[in-house]
């Protein structure tokens, strides 16, 4: 078994006591992309600025229409994976469901404005 340098163990370490978010954007073709991030606002702009995801290179993102919080990151990307095998009836399902924390987001930003 390969030993874990000091680096590795720092790199690790940061990651855990970070909440990440699933989210799931409805983009300009109508389809919906399901990814992680530990920024939501700074992650849809580098969607929209056509950063990151190679999924947005040929469409555009509209809108948030999905947020779940306080996931480490091995539990977001389970869900995320979850949520990627979801046929699209299901993911709209999830986005009308009481797990959606989208409304509260909006609120907490509203008030933070």
């Amino acid at each position: 078994m390969p030993q874990l340098q000091n680096t590795d163990r720092i790199y690790w370490g940061r990651h855990e006591n970070v909440s990440w978010q699933v989210y799931i954007i409805l983009c300009s073709d109508d389809s919906l992309y399901t990814g992680i991030t530990t920024d939501i606002e700074r992650r849809f702009a580098q969607h929209a600025g056509r950063a990151g995801a190679n999924y947005f290179r040929g469409r555009r993102p509209k809108q948030l229409v999905y947020l779940e919080s306080a996931h480490s990151r091995g539990t977001a990307s389970r869900r995320e994976a979850a949520i990627k095998k979801l046929r699209r009836p299901d993911k709209q399902r999830l986005i009308r469901s009481e797990e959606n924390e989208i409304n509260e987001y909006r609120l907490n930003n509203l008030s933070n404005s």
